[in-house]
């Protein structure tokens, strides 16, 4: 037989996009339309309902950039109709490309409730099934008219990220507003021929399964009779019958198909716009969930749940219900889809523990997965978090986006950096956003890394970013691959349903450990730096807001701010979204988390404040005391303690021969040349230098930087072909006054940068407070430590602990990691020295290592550059990302070992607060080893008055400690994240009111101290 597929598949395409799908809907007619527009923000309901439309037209241009327009709708069903299936066609002016990305509605009837929502793959709502004829119409659609962003090309940059900035051009076009009979066997052949022709694409040429679906086809094609579609569909579909009945055969992959939508918490769109696209995707998954006994839908995002319980109620209640019948699932347990690579420990604990609280308050339910499929990479430390908060698998997908390496499996164990290991999977579907085509699903089969160990995979189905879910065109299409010989096999089942099966196929999984790192969006650890520093102060104002109010309420019965503290926590949380802290949002996002950190920071100052006064005592009658909230001693002050400081030591400045000027302590030489650079920092103790030979430490440097595609989000390692050090000097000049300090000036570009470089009596550590005036565009600036040192690795601090990467690019692997993440410090080391590097707001950095020349007077040993990674200026989404004023802390530390790292880190990331008062402050928790550190004091959320103390071994080795409360303790027990008593864990002896622990490296450890019930803060 003559070779005819490109003749049939040309057949197919053409009849299906000109006669058949035309044909849904054979006969329509118009609505009238009429518009009122809301006056600035969004209104309530009852607002919009009661706004006095005025008319508009089919092809009439609407919709200021982020306006909202009220449409009513009104019409007539036809007498003629009766016994048809009715729906209203609502094209708002939809880019079908574009789900979740453009304009989108809500419809409500006339008496304010719910309807479904509209986006440009659902434009129908079924008016009856069968209808009367003769009923009246009337529908209310809440039209966002949110820009394009992304669009055609993409990464272009616009002014409409920002309603300030966006003007008032209207954005679309209504389209289309019309009653439509609706012919669902018209409907159903769409799909049967959708669903054969995208299986017969991806079925091998030789084999005979192909032909017979192509022959089918064929058949079917011409029992269609194109000037008579819809008298004709039902002869054609019974020529597809035969080719859809042939079973999968068994060993077919398995797909578990969760209804989905995964929703930016923000992005291209801001925070209040994120409230009513997860309104509309709701309302469309209820609808959904009552047309389709089958579907499953899961949503994560805690968040999410408490916008819809606020702000629509009436949604809320449909979502209760279909979450009671286990049909629409709370999935994840967290917040938000959180950022996991800028996280501090204790916010990443609390993502945990304020998602699963909602989850458990509101619906009885605990996940056991943790459910982050957008998330730009994920760190080393968090494996132990998701297992402390009583959660064991994590699904992702993200990984799929890597550009250089090949994931090499799909259903593996993760190994953190304690040890704790958590049954991961990501879909080789390789997208979360599956509509069912035929290509994805035959993706999800050849891709998957595990064949002949493992078949199940999952498949998150539905349109996300911008929301919209699961349409009834992918249910009907799933119903088709239940069981379809030459596919895999579709089933809609809950996440908790796949993971089970798919943890006892595969109960030998591979392991991977340390970080997965994304090799991409690497700039999202740099970009919109006031974004970072917002979140690294809100996490530290945090631990002294706990640990002050804890310590007061137990020693003067301070009113413990706990509803406060919650609702702070959760803002904090919400702002660590993956789109959100890694800066690749529009510029209304950051603008407005520009103004929340600063409320934030300012309400968490007045907890501080009022509970350090409660502590403090008499402030006319005493000194100035001293309060330290980091976990270790300085100054003579314990760390979460408050006492009278003591000082010693000195530090000089003094001239340097070939200018600049010499800094010296008594611990640390420092010289700073005459063009303001480190050239020097020479350890006394050790006499050790620190600085490369030849080179100069601080010296800042500027990239061109204009990455291939996703300009906020990424870095391209070409970027360092070209650089720039900024070696020129408006000033280098002592600073007036006793410290032993240095300004450095430097004008480049259209920018200013001003550091001041310290040596403080008795600290071996030079302080470095760089502020930054900056006016560049597509620009990367860095700043460079050449270290003489030797090290194939070098450990930065992650969640609860460190992690090492590597310093050369041996594999393809280690070179791909060209710009890693950070929080407190970096530390690398030789036996028996070190270096760190601290810093109070960065996150990037990178690492490289060099072999000096050999010859004459040269040990042609190799050094070690560490570069800390400050601003960027991608133009989009934001344009004007990162311009004006910056100011960042850093501190250089030789010869620290891994603990110094940790300490300093701690000190410039909470520095003392001074208060006057005769009361010398005990700290509420002490610990004997320093290698324990204390991440969080607090009392429990249960308001019982317990103190709830969380701590981690720091150092990577053994550790025994001894955990003593500063009050009358009369009971411990070792809990989860959620502060609830672990069942398998034994119950700690509590003897003179300590406890004893021996902690693993890295070990977490929650403890709940139970103090005397009268003494409870209630």
């Amino acid at each position: 037989m003559h070779d005819d597929r490109s003749l049939v598949e040309a057949r197919l395409r053409r009849v299906l996009d000109e006669r058949i799908r035309p044909a849904v809907y054979p006969q329509s007619v118009p609505l009238q339309v009429a518009v009122w527009i809301a006056p600035g923000e969004p209104v309530p309901v009852a607002e919009g309902l009661a706004g006095v439309p005025e008319p508009i037209a089919v092809g009439d241009a609407w919709g200021a950039p982020w306006g909202t327009s009220w449409f009513r709708v009104t019409g007539t069903v036809p007498a003629e109709w009766a016994g048809k299936t009715v729906e209203a066609i609502l094209d708002l002016g939809f880019d079908e490309n574009m789900p979740g990305f453009q304009c989108e509605g809500l419809v409500h009837r006339p008496d304010g409730s719910p309807v479904k929502g509209l986006n440009p793959r659902n434009q129908w709502v079924r008016i009856g099934a069968p209808v009367a004829g003769g009923e009246e119409v009337q529908l209310h659609i809440e039209a966002a008219s949110n820009p394009v962003i992304l669009g055609y090309p993409p990464f272009v940059p616009t002014r409409l990220g920002d309603k300030e900035t966006a003007g008032t051009d209207p954005q679309y076009k209504l389209a289309r507003m019309d009653l439509a009979v609706f012919d669902e066997t018209v409907w159903q052949l769409v799909l049967d021929l959708e669903v054969r022709g995208e299986l017969m694409q991806e079925l091998p040429v030789e084999g005979a399964r192909r032909w017979d679906i192509l022959r089918a086809i064929s058949r079917a094609l011409d029992a269609v009779d194109l000037q008579d579609v819809n008298a004709t569909a039902a002869a054609a579909r019974s020529c597809l019958e035969q080719v859809l009945s042939t079973p999968a055969g068994p060993t077919a992959h398995r797909i578990s198909a969760v209804g989905h939508a995964h929703i930016d918490s923000a992005w291209l769109w801001p925070l209040r716009e994120t409230v009513r696209k997860v309104a509309r995707t709701a309302s469309n998954m209820t609808a959904l969930l009552e047309d389709e006994p089958d579907f499953i839908f899961t949503m994560s995002q805690a968040q999410q749940f408490a916008w819809i319980k606020e702000h629509r109620p009436e949604v809320y209640a449909k979502v209760k219900t279909a979450v009671a019948e286990g049909r629409f699932v709370p999935a994840g347990g967290m917040w938000v889809e959180s950022d996991t690579n800028m996280p501090g420990s204790e916010a990443m604990a609390r993502q945990f523990v304020h998602g699963k609280r909602f989850f458990l308050d509101e619906f009885g339910i605990e996940n056991d997965e943790a459910w982050l499929p957008d998330t730009f990479g994920f760190a080393a430390g968090l494996p132990q978090i998701i297992r402390a908060a009583g959660a064991k698998w994590l699904l992702t997908q993200k990984i799929s986006w890597s550009r250089t390496n090949t994931f090499p499996h799909h259903t593996f164990q993760w190994e953190g950096i304690d040890g704790t290991r958590i049954f991961t999977h990501f879909p080789p579907v390789d997208t979360y956003n599956c509509s069912m085509k035929g290509s994805e699903i035959a993706h999800a089969a050849k891709n998957f890394k595990d064949k002949g160990v493992a078949k199940h995979s999952l498949a998150p189905t539905g349109w996300g970013d911008g929301g919209g879910g699961t349409t009834r065109e992918m249910v009907a299409k799933a119903a088709r691959l239940r069981d379809l010989e030459g596919s895999a096999t579709v089933r809609w089942e809950t996440p908790a349903d796949f993971f089970t099966k798919a943890e006892a196929e595969y109960p030998n999984a591979p392991v991977w450990v340390g970080e997965l790192y994304l090799e991409l969006h690497r700039a999202t650890l740099t970009s919109q730096a006031k974004t970072k520093q917002g979140n690294r102060r809100s996490e530290h104002l945090l631990r002294e807001a706990e640990l002050w109010a804890a310590t007061a309420a137990v020693r003067t019965g301070f009113p413990y701010p706990y509803e406060q503290l919650d609702r702070v926590w959760k803002t904090v949380l919400l702002h660590q979204f993956h789109d959100i802290l890694p800066g690749s949002s529009i510029a209304w996002v950051h603008r407005e988390a520009a103004k929340t950190y600063a409320a934030v920071a300012e309400e968490l100052t007045g907890i501080i404040d009022a509970a350090q006064r409660a502590l403090a005592g008499d402030a006319s009658a005493g000194p100035e005391l001293v309060f330290n909230a980091a976990p270790h001693e300085r100054h003579g002050v314990a760390g979460g303690g408050a006492a009278v400081a003591t000082a010693g030591g000195s530090a000089q400045l003094s001239p340097r021969e070939g200018g600049g000027f010499v800094l010296d302590n008594g611990l640390l030489q420092v010289e700073i040349d005459e063009r303001g650079l480190v050239v020097s920092a020479y350890d006394i103790g050790a006499e050790r230098e620190t600085v490369a030979p030849g080179l100069a430490a601080n010296l800042l440097q500027i990239h061109p930087d204009f990455p291939n595609m996703w300009d906020a989000w990424d870095v391209d390692e070409f970027y360092r072909n070209t650089v720039t050090d900024l070696t020129d000097a408006d000033e280098v000049a002592p600073v007036a006054g006793d410290t032993a300090a240095v300004r450095v000036v430097r004008s480049f570009g259209d920018s200013k940068v001003t550091q001041v470089l310290t040596l403080a009596a008795g600290a071996k550590r030079l302080d470095i407070d760089t502020e930054v005036d900056w006016h560049e565009t597509e620009k990367f600036l860095k700043a460079s430590f050449p270290l003489d040192i030797h090290a194939e690795r070098y450990a930065s601090e992650t969640q609860f602990g460190h992690f090492h990467r590597a310093t050369h690019t041996n594999t393809s692997w280690e070179a791909a990691k060209f710009e890693a993440c950070n929080h407190r410090f970096v530390h690398m080391e030789e036996p028996g020295w070190g270096v760190a590097l601290v810093n109070d707001s960065t996150y990037g950095h990178d690492v490289t290592r060099t072999v000096r020349d050999s010859g004459p007077g040269s040990d042609s040993g190799t050094t070690t550059t560490l570069r800390v990674s400050l601003l960027r200026a991608p133009r989009f989404p934001d344009p004007e990302t990162d311009q004006g004023v910056h100011r960042f802390r850093h501190a250089l530390v030789p010869g620290a070992v891994i603990g110094d790292a940790v300490r300093e880190g701690f000190r410039i990331n909470l520095p003392e607060r001074r208060v006057s008062g005769d009361a010398a402050v005990a700290p509420l928790v002490t610990v004997d080893n320093e290698a324990v550190v204390v991440s969080a004091v607090k009392l429990a959320d249960d308001a019982s008055g317990d103190v709830v103390v969380r701590l981690y071994e720091s150092g990577g080795g053994r550790a025994r400690a001894r955990v003593t409360a500063g009050f009358e303790a009369v009971e411990a027990d070792v809990t989860d994240l959620l502060e609830r008593p672990l069942a398998d864990a034994p119950k700690p002896e509590l003897a003179d009111g300590a406890v004893r622990l021996m902690l693993r490296p890295f070990e977490l450890v929650t403890l709940r101290i139970q103090g005397p019930a009268g003494a409870r803060s209630r």
